[in-house]
């Protein structure tokens, strides 16, 4: 009883002391009680504060991935039935159809493991003086022995995981590009297409591919910083319509968990504001131009230039002649100038603007980005936009092979055996040709009565055999040109016998089509 009076004796002399003792005495005191403490303490105190500097403005990026971290490490200790701290916070965004988001109360802790070695973290949040305001904060304790060597190599790993724990959660969005007549900006609408890898009828060997390809980009920070250049990825998709186009960028980006940017080139008025909605776009993002054959008449526009450009540089030349001649830098490197037989810009997007966009100096303003190009016709592009550093991988997507049409049969209506499967091989084999699309709405339409539904898809396949190019063709010309460098994949690699029957009608096309953007560049020169 006398040791609890003197308890009670030596507070009330503390909280005396504290209301008549000046500030500064009592926080230099204060820090002298701490320097004493950590001096016979065996470990070291790390604290990672929420906000940078005094004026509590810059939020500190270091407090939002051990915020990150420890939710995640409190979802596992959940699942592991682990023992949890006695007090946590539930939070729940307005709106936010997702589960409570669990994190630390103030002033409570939680055990971590790394490296052998047993580390703390532990809440704080102090209220200010005179203020309502809150300093929140995370402190860190470790070994004193070890922190030298540990803290760089588990801060790295704690940024790592919450960086993808942030990647894998956060809300993504579709932006579409303004209309002309105003500044060039982007809207956008939340993104939530439901396509993946899992739901493509792709080609075994093109799917691996194409997802060891994304996932070495995405991992490939240090590989890009190390090689000099910029951190991004082009594809071109080429194929006929309903060939699965669309939902193969929209499988990437939801692999990659990335932001779309559907980049519509006719609402563009100029180079220059091509430009500034590429700064626009965040990093970790796919940039799509679908159908970029109609989109604008760039091979025309070289074309087009062609005799101005020749006449400028023959006066060029004469009036070079007359001055005394100067050094010259030559570079072996190909520049978007360089290709575009002239770059004058009269008020519209031009090739090379195209170019610099996608692989000038401007496109290194963002990083982890995926450029994606689809087209009908691969060939009907200009091979400055298709070169390798620009569209970097070639993915031809064509008529349904016998895997991806066993895939569609089994999703749409679950017959995974049965003898008119065999029958469609067979047709497949023959070159019978039906896009995923087409399977698709055939499947569709008889969802309810399976036998049906695979029938109708034989009696259809079985009317397409040694018909040629009823279905669309396969999607253009399907070998690279001879020295190209583009990693090219093709899918459904047994219907080769078919792609030889469609030559002939293949090159009647790319004919009509060349002579037509012929006539109109010389059309254009003349004046009419």
């Amino acid at each position: 009883m006398e040791l609890l009076s003197q308890m009670w004796s030596l507070l009330g002399l503390l909280t005396i002391l504290q209301n008549i003792l000046p500030s500064q005495l009592l926080s230099l005191l204060h820090s002298m009680w701490q320097s004493l403490q950590d001096s016979v303490t065996p470990y070291s105190y790390f604290d990672v504060p929420e906000f940078l500097g005094s004026s509590a403005v810059e939020p500190n990026d270091l407090y939002r991935h051990v915020h990150l971290y420890l939710h995640q490490s409190l979802l596992s200790s959940a699942a592991a039935s682990v023992s949890a701290p006695p007090r946590l916070t539930l939070s729940l965004p307005r709106g936010s159809a997702a589960a409570p988001s669990l994190s630390l109360s103030p002033n409570q802790s939680l055990e971590d493991s790394f490296a052998g070695h047993r580390l703390l973290w532990t809440h704080q949040a102090d209220t200010l003086q005179d203020s309502l305001e809150e300093r929140r904060s995370f402190s860190l304790r470790l070994p004193k022995r070890a922190a030298a060597a540990l803290l760089g190599t588990y801060l790295s790993h704690l940024s790592d995981k919450a960086d993808h724990l942030e990647r894998s959660s956060r809300p993504r969005r579709l932006y579409t590009n303004s209309p002309r007549g105003g500044p060039p900006s982007w809207s956008s609408v939340p993104f939530r297409h439901p396509a993946t890898f899992a739901t493509l009828a792709l080609d075994p060997p093109v799917k691996t591919s194409l997802l060891a390809d994304l996932d070495a980009f995405a991992a490939g920070r240090e590989f890009y910083r190390r090689t000099g250049r910029a951190w991004k990825r082009g594809y071109l998709l080429h194929g006929p319509p309903g060939s699965g186009k669309s939902s193969l960028i929209a499988a990437i980006a939801n692999h990659l968990r990335y932001d779309v940017y559907d980049l519509e080139l006719t609402r563009v008025s100029h180079n220059s504001d091509l430009r500034s909605l590429l700064i626009q776009t965040s990093n970790r993002s796919v940039i799509v131009i679908e159908d970029i054959d109609c989109s604008l008449d760039l091979t025309g526009d070289r074309r087009g230039t062609a005799k101005s450009s020749a006449a400028a540089l023959a006066a060029s030349r004469k009036r070079a002649a007359r001055k005394r001649p100067q050094p010259s830098i030559s570079n072996d490197s190909s520049d978007s100038e360089d290709e575009t037989c002239g770059n004058s810009n009269d008020g519209r997007v031009t090739l090379s603007g195209l170019l610099n966009f996608i692989d000038g100096l401007w496109s290194c303003c963002g990083e982890e980005r995926v450029i994606v190009f689809t087209t009908n016709y691969a060939e009907a592009v200009d091979p400055a936009l298709l070169r390798p550093g620009r569209m970097d991988v070639h993915v031809r997507l064509g008529a349904c092979g016998a895997h991806a049409m066993r895939e569609l049969v089994e999703r749409y209506v679950g017959v995974t055996e049965h003898d008119m499967l065999r029958v469609a091989e067979s047709c497949i084999r023959a070159g019978a040709e039906m896009t995923p699309a087409e399977v698709g709405e055939v499947l569709l339409r008889h969802r309810e009565e399976p036998e049906e539904a695979v029938r109708k898809m034989v009696a259809e396949l079985q009317a397409r055999v040694g018909s040629s190019g009823s279905s669309g063709g396969g999607g253009g010309e399907e070998e690279e040109e001879e020295g190209s460098a583009a990693w090219s994949w093709e899918e459904s690699p047994e219907k080769a016998r078919g792609r030889k029957r469609r030559a002939g009608w293949e090159r009647r096309v790319r004919f009509l089509r060349r002579l037509r953007s012929l006539t109109k560049s010389d059309s254009e020169s003349r004046g009419v």
